[in-house]
């Protein structure tokens, strides 16, 4: 099955104490490009975390985000006072109610509401048991996810491109349908042209048969379409085939593209001329397609 390089994924797995997050977004590019974004806590796993990416996805750009938090809405790290902070707090009030004749009259909730006084650990502290256990099901799970969407936007990807590949076929069709009458009018204006030139002169047949022959080789375009197609029936056998068919596919384009280039400057006919760029519009649709598959 075709794959796309565009997705999203998301997972979310719970222990008895912590709750990890994993989400997943990749987009085209030319090769595996992998960036993760780990909590602190979780930050050693990351080798074997992009070991995960790297046998789920082989082509593309996967941006990893972990967010790590509580499970069953408990505390996340550890609370801790900052007890000079809030010394400084009351000795500063304190001061001011002197200055100002007042008295103070501080309350512990007063003290606690100030920045700074009450503080918590970003992220708790992770054994390793609990820490990889919770990452490696989470960003497994997310990973389905993602190369599940991945393959079903690749089967709508692989519907287009057979309808493309139809289209070209039919193109190519056409071209040799169109190539035996081509040959007859290019010799008949070519006899035509020489006749006119030498006008009472008589022609040589024989040579001019000779001149003919050359010119139609020059013009022939046998091979050109014969290679077209061979590649053809391998575009349509790599879209049927599946799996990591990007670099392959986007390969073929390219010699295809060759060869209706080479059709387009042998051949001396509009309709032959007309097929050539309806086939290149269709190439250029295909080349588009092909840009998204793994």
């Amino acid at each position: 099955m075709i794959r796309s390089m565009t997705g999203y994924g998301r997972a979310e797995v719970s222990g008895p104490r912590l709750s990890v997050t994993v989400e997943c977004r990749s987009v085209n590019h030319r090769h595996l490009d992998i960036a993760l974004k780990l909590p602190r806590a979780l930050a050693v796993y990351e080798p074997d975390a992009r070991r995960l990416v790297q046998a789920a996805v082989e082509r593309g750009r996967v941006d990893v985000s972990v967010a790590l938090t509580p499970a069953g809405g408990g505390s996340l790290g550890t609370l801790s006072v900052n007890t000079a902070q809030a010394r400084e707090y009351e000795a500063a009030a304190r001061t001011l109610a002197d200055e100002l004749g007042l008295t103070p009259s501080l309350r512990i909730e007063w003290l606690l509401a100030q920045p700074g006084v009450l503080a918590r650990d970003a992220e708790p502290a992770v054994s390793p048991e609990e820490g990889w256990t919770l990452l490696a099901q989470g960003l497994e799970a997310a990973l389905a996810d993602l190369v599940a969407r991945r393959e079903a936007e690749g089967k709508a990807l692989a519907q287009e491109l057979g309808t493309l590949h139809q289209t070209l076929e039919a193109g190519v069709a056409l071209i040799v349908a169109r190539v035996p009458a081509a040959q007859a009018r290019r010799a008949t204006r070519f006899r035509e042209r020489v006749q006119a030139l030498l006008s009472e002169i008589p022609v040589d047949e024989g040579r001019l048969a000779t001149e003919v022959a050359a010119l139609a080789e020059r013009a022939d375009i046998t091979e050109e379409l014969a290679r077209l197609r061979v590649h053809l029936g391998e575009l349509r056998a790599r879209i049927d085939e599946g799996g990591t068919v990007g670099r392959p596919l986007d390969f073929l384009i390219q010699e295809i593209n060759r060869e209706v280039n080479t059709v387009g400057s042998k051949a001396d006919d509009l309709e032959i001329s007309q097929a050539v760029i309806a086939a290149k519009a269709t190439l250029e649709k295909i080349r588009e397609q092909v840009q998204n598959i793994e």
